[in-house]
């Protein structure tokens, strides 16, 4: 009987101490408001969703969410595509951030949204369900030929490596491996933003690659 009143008190105190620190979240930034682009991308029957980060807010994070996903069509979709991107509905981006679960109704496209894209499915509910990496594009290192990576374990042995964005002219890029040997994630290139060739080569050695999403468009220098 103590044992299961002191059960009752662990339990409750710690319901308590999560509505305080929900409290103590402070309020949205309006700033990041707006339409938050998004490229898609599978491993196994999972469906992550990587956000189209620029420079400046209400853009400027690299994000990657795990989606929840019953919809075998729109799994197979983004499966067979080579570029499968989304188009929310405005929602302001710290919600993601934050780690919240929400539902976005988006447009599907065939490629980029705002490059001649084709539209697949329109207004259609995705579940954003778990954040596995976010970084914020206030602080970044000057371009150079150092690249660096931050890993994403997704399951044992499959790791995402996400290309740190670095002052202009740089690139997005998003590799998955199946990690079979040691894979370096710090190393030099011929340029600042390297031939996509050039950076698998990088990664030949590592184990099953696919490569998932390069852009670089978006990070030159005006």
């Amino acid at each position: 009987m103590k044992k299961l009143f002191m059960g009752i008190l662990i339990l409750l105190s710690q319901i308590s101490f999560a509505e305080e620190e929900a409290k103590e979240l402070p309020p949205l930034d309006p700033a990041y408001m707006g339409v938050h682009g998004m490229a898609l991308f599978t491993q196994g029957s999972s469906i992550y969703a990587s956000h189209m980060p620029l420079y400046h807010k209400p853009h400027d994070v690299q994000l990657l969410y795990k989606l929840d996903n019953k919809n075998l069509a729109l799994l197979q979709t983004i499966r067979d595509g080579d570029l499968i991107t989304i188009k929310p509905q405005p929602f302001n981006l710290q919600r993601l951030m934050r780690g919240e679960k929400m539902v976005l109704n988006v447009d599907l496209y065939s490629g980029h949204f705002e490059r001649d894209g084709m539209l697949v499915y329109e207004n259609i509910p995705m579940t954003f369900d778990k954040k596995l990496y976010v970084r914020r594009l206030d602080d970044i290192e000057p371009s150079s030929n150092k690249q660096a990576y931050d890993v994403v374990s997704l399951r044992q042995n499959y790791k995402l490596y996400i290309h740190r964005i670095s002052q202009a002219p740089s690139y997005d890029h998003i590799i998955g491996i199946d990690i079979e040997a040691g894979c370096l994630n710090r190393f030099n290139t011929s340029s600042p933003v390297p031939k996509r060739s050039e950076l698998q080569y990088k990664f030949l050695n590592c184990g099953t690659m696919k490569p998932l999403y390069f852009e670089t468009k978006d990070f030159v220098k005006h």
